[in-house]
């Protein structure tokens, strides 16, 4: 079927086309299964099979001189527009992958997703200019996936990210690697590789000028939210970690445990609340070693350092106190200020808030003053 100026005047032996448009598919001779509709569509092929162009100078360049089945879709106004030998690709919204030449297995659904790239393979962008930036000059398969509005859109050569969410990974450019579902989600890296950010705005401000391999993994509402250059960060539950800027190395898993600290760093807290007030003295990278498990263990502490309290709110109401051991449930409740103490049993417990130096093993036992 032939509609339009010229539609299909060429064709020789092929079959089963449907052409219409003016000049639309004018340049196949023998080639099958086409479906081509709008003015210019398909229109320098002469033996490619099996493709769809729908709009505007859809799949216009295409054109295999050999019999071919190139199973290309591409619909919306000059959707396609530039690919010549590329096969397997889904190309659907005004633009979308119109910049596209020998690339192939690509899928780009959106006004001007995956816009710019040439020779880039294996890319899928859904959204208005999900990966829209995104050019290899030479074959590469970029295994990049940016779904949502603005999804990966500065993203130039970088490979394997997955992006999914409105302007998830948004600022990427040659960063590789990342993990970002969410919206606003990594929003703000450029050269940071090898993060996880899940969950509404976690990690949204880390930003590495420089290639830096971050393993920062935020999963959870705005974890890891402030982190700029910290690095090594496992961050897991709403709201977690989200005062950390430079701090490293911290292990935290629960509503907002470790919530207060910016530089702390070489930190366990594990259950929620946990080490809620920690916030480490200095500008620069502080590391505290402490560990924190157990619901609202250690929640008070502030600039108390290398302590271990483990149990549901064991050493709850620790400030500064350091190198404390405090194991079980509601142990070391009286400490504030004190230091070098172990206590160990349910319950159990110093005299008075700043003893120091006490051991104590066994339930509900209370130590006689420091030093016992």
């Amino acid at each position: 079927t032939a509609v339009g100026f010229e539609a299909g005047h060429v064709i020789t032996t092929g079959v089963k086309n449907t052409l219409i448009g003016g000049n639309s598919g004018d340049a196949l001779t023998d080639a099958d299964f086409n479906v081509a509709v709008g003015n210019g569509s398909l229109s320098s092929d002469t033996l490619g099979s099996h493709s769809v162009a729908l709009g505007h100078f859809a799949l216009r360049s295409q054109n295999f001189a050999t019999a071919t089945d190139t199973q290309n879709v591409a619909v919306g106004q000059s959707a396609g527009a530039s690919v010549t030998t590329g096969i397997r690709n889904t190309l659907i919204g005004g633009l979308a992958g119109d910049a596209l030449t020998d690339a192939d297995d690509n899928v780009a659904i959106g006004a001007l997703a995956l816009s710019a790239d040439t020779l880039g393979s294996q890319a899928v962008a859904i959204g208005r200019g999900a990966l829209k930036v995104q050019n290899f000059t030479t074959a590469t398969n970029s295994y990049n996936v940016a779904v949502g509005y603005s999804a990966g859109e500065s993203v130039t050569t970088a490979t394997s990210n997955t992006l999914v969410g409105g302007l998830a990974g948004d600022a990427l450019t040659e960063g590789a690697r990342n993990v970002a579902v969410g919206t606003a989600a990594l929003t703000n890296d450029t050269l940071g590789q090898y993060a996880v950010a899940i969950g509404y705005g976690a990690l949204s401000v880390q930003n590495f000028t420089t290639a830096t391999n971050s393993l920062n993994t935020a999963v959870g509402y705005l974890a890891g939210e402030n982190v700029t250059t910290g690095t090594n960060n496992t961050l897991i539950g709403a709201n977690t970690g989200d005062a950390l800027t430079i701090g490293k190395d911290n292990v935290v898993m629960g509503r907002s445990a470790l919530t207060t600290d910016d530089v702390g760093s070489q930190n366990v807290a594990i259950g929620s609340s946990a080490l809620e007030s920690q916030n480490a003295d200095g500008s620069t990278v502080n590391n505290m070693l402490n560990v924190a498990v157990g619901f609202e263990a250690g929640k008070a502490v502030t600039t108390g350092f290398y302590g271990v309290v483990i149990g549901g709110k064991a050493g709850i109401a620790l400030t500064t106190g350091a190198k404390n051991v405090v194991i079980g449930k509601d142990t070391g409740a009286t400490i504030t200020d004190g230091a070098n103490n172990t206590i160990v049993g349910a319950e159990s417990d110093v005299a008075a808030a700043g003893d120091d130096n006490c051991i104590v093993l066994g339930q509900a036992v209370t130590c006689v003053g420091s030093g016992n």
